[in-house]
């Protein structure tokens, strides 16, 4: 069964307002060659792949594709073989073999892979991180150094180090004994969290699930975004629920998802109104209705802007390269 492209993340420096910031070593000296191995056992084919174990994903590509708007959510994505370019708001993220992506909560994001051939395909993995576990785990583990935090953006990228490296090795080698999933996989997911939290991307994982502190105010806010986005909703009326000033909230949140409200809210729309028109096979007008635009000429404009095309050209796009 396949998945959806946008679960795939992963970088490998990130350029803030013209400024590289670089993550760590182009390439990593592990040996991943056990990883890419497995991965390329199972997608044997460009796709996207879901696999036996819940949450983790395999990708592969074999040419440079075009930028595609799409979703990332709460998770950990690998490059084993490849490289790609991921855009959150103004800031360009790109990676290459063995670096770690962490997204610590649902962002909409602008993808593509930036290099790939037949003889040396990208080959990607994405394991889907629990909320749940993550706050218990950092409970556990009882940090006793203060959070120190050089930016509030809800993604980090580090170069693979040999524990965790090893850990989502063995996790994705049960793909071959199905019948130790249930019992095995969720404790090797569980040393992955761990090891996520003891990392370099320990910092924004515990920042946005410290009770109290505005990145959970806004994580909280970004959930409930998900649910309501099609309501009419005023910036005055999130930053009640964040319980912040309309400035305020307006930094924090641009701080932790690299982009406005209106933004973010703009893209949960035209993603949505995009997924209906493939899966439902409405018109452009209909779609707009159903995810909160009063004009539909504002709707065509603004999704023209976002995904290259107008509504109906983007459509026969998409379907013809399926």
């Amino acid at each position: 069964m396949k998945i959806p492209a946008s679960k795939m993340v992963g970088f490998n420096y990130i350029k803030i307002s013209g400024t590289s910031m670089q993550s760590g070593p182009q390439t990593s000296s592990l040996n991943s060659h056990t990883l890419a191995e497995l991965i390329s056992n199972i997608a044997r084919s460009d796709g996207d792949y879901d696999t036996d174990i819940p949450g983790v994903m395999m990708f592969r590509r074999s040419k440079v594709t075009d930028p595609m708007p799409c979703i990332y959510g709460l998770g950990l994505g690998v490059t084993v073989q490849g490289g790609k370019r991921v855009m959150l708001g103004d800031q360009i993220f790109d990676y290459v073999t063995g670096q770690s992506l962490v997204t610590s909560l649902d962002l909409p994001v602008v993808s593509h892979v930036t290099r790939a051939s037949i003889d040396q395909p990208f080959l990607g993995l994405g394991l889907t991180l629990d909320a749940h576990v993550i706050t218990q785990c950092a409970a556990d583990m009882n940090f006793t150094a203060p959070l120190k935090i050089s930016t509030s953006l809800a993604m980090s990228v580090v170069t693979l180090d040999q524990g965790l490296l090893n850990a989502i090795t063995r996790l994705a080698s049960l793909v071959s004994e199905p019948q130790l999933i249930p019992l095995v996989a969720p404790l090797i997911k569980q040393e992955i969290i761990v090891r996520l939290l003891n990392s370099e991307h320990g910092p924004i994982l515990r920042h946005l699930m410290a009770a109290g502190s505005p990145g959970q105010q806004i994580a909280k806010l970004i959930t409930w975004l998900k649910r309501h986005y099609t309501e009419n909703i005023a910036i005055s009326d999130l930053a009640d629920k964040a319980h912040m000033s309309e400035s305020t909230f307006r930094q924090h949140f641009r701080a932790v998802a690299g982009m406005s409200p209106l933004q973010y809210l703009k893209h949960l729309r035209l993603q949505d109104a995009r997924q209906l028109m493939l899966n439902e096979d409405i018109d452009a007008g209909s779609a707009a209705l159903r995810v909160g635009y009063e004009s539909a000429s504002q709707f065509s404009r603004e999704y023209t802007r976002l995904f290259g095309a107008p509504p109906l050209r983007d459509i026969k796009r998409v379907r013809l390269s399926i």
